[in-house]
């Protein structure tokens, strides 16, 4: 490989890791100021809330509703409720998905999950109270002209809803240990993981006003990268340890789940999640220079290793 080539590959790798490294504080600092203090009574649920937001989670999601609002030229700041509210909805799922009564999990982000700590009841209502803050988050930012603040609840209630994520967790319990064909795996993976993160990407848009077209690219965009991070998270679940993971591994395979790998095996799962990703790149064509960072996060989600 050619040296300036290697040194360009570190530099862009570098450029990614800041970006996110930043990103990540910005919106830990405020997930720490929005959420309820936990000396507000009842102090349970409010120490259970914070516990899992901030259990180590990667942020992705908000980092790619404020990458998407630069993108389209728009501010951080009118950005970042939205973002934080994403990761509330996100955050509530993965409790609610660790219960005995779900996927029944003991570790999540390298944590004791949220009702091995605070006990089933206290876990099932700490979900409860973050997604409905999700929605007092939102609530907060100011109609734009494109977008009035209907559209903006209405984005969010019909990706956290019974046709998107909920719709998803249906279907991936209801196909447990049975056979699943690809397009019904498919649609588990669009409307559990896909559908908010092409949310995420779509509210940090209308955050900055973007034009239709605009709004439509990155919803593209958001389809193709949800569902490449998914496959791959589907590879990682049979090729990573726990340690790496932060979460429990090789437990689609014990729990029957339908995966990828399952389906169509470990080859073809990483084909698909590289042609995947190679959609995402191109659906990004119209911006031209413009959306690097989305470019360069969609890399980034290709090659992780947890």
């Amino acid at each position: 490989m050619h040296k300036r080539f290697v040194l360009q590959e570190s530099d862009n790798k570098r450029a990614i890791t800041n970006y996110l490294a930043s990103r990540q504080r910005m919106v830990d600092g405020a997930l720490q100021a929005y959420l309820p203090k936990p000396s507000i009574k009842p102090k349970t649920i409010h120490k259970a809330m914070r516990y899992s937001v901030f259990a180590g989670g990667k942020r992705l999601r908000p980092i790619l509703c404020l990458a998407a609002a630069e993108c389209c030229g728009g501010e951080l700041s009118a950005a970042l409720p939205l973002a934080c509210a994403v990761e509330c909805v996100h955050t509530y799922s993965l409790i609610h998905d660790d219960l005995p009564c779900m996927d029944d999990d003991d570790l999540r982000r390298g944590m004791p999950t949220s009702h091995k700590v605070f006990g089933e009841a206290i876990a099932v209502l700490a979900g409860d109270a973050l997604l409905t803050f999700a929605f007092e988050l939102a609530a907060q930012v100011p109609a734009w002209p494109r977008y009035s603040l209907n559209d903006i609840i209405r984005e969010l209630a019909i990706a956290s809803g019974s046709r998107n994520l909920i719709a998803g967790q249906v279907a991936d319990l209801e196909g447990e240990g049975k056979r699943v064909s690809l397009p019904a795996l498919r649609f588990i993976h669009q409307s559990k993981t896909a559908a908010l993160l092409r949310t995420s990407i779509r509210l940090g848009a209308m955050s900055a006003n973007a034009a239709p077209a605009r709004l439509q690219t990155l919803s593209e965009f958001g389809m193709s990268l949800g569902l490449a991070f998914q496959v791959i998270d589907d590879i990682l679940d049979v090729t990573q340890s726990s340690e790496t993971l932060g979460k429990s591994a090789g437990k689609d395979l014990v729990s029957e789940k339908a995966t990828y790998p399952s389906v169509i095996g470990l080859d073809q799962s990483r084909k698909v999640a590289k042609r995947l990703t190679e959609e995402a790149h191109r659906s990004l064509n119209p911006f031209v220079s413009k959306a690097g960072i989305l470019h360069q996060l969609a890399d980034y989600l290709l090659d992780r290793e947890y």
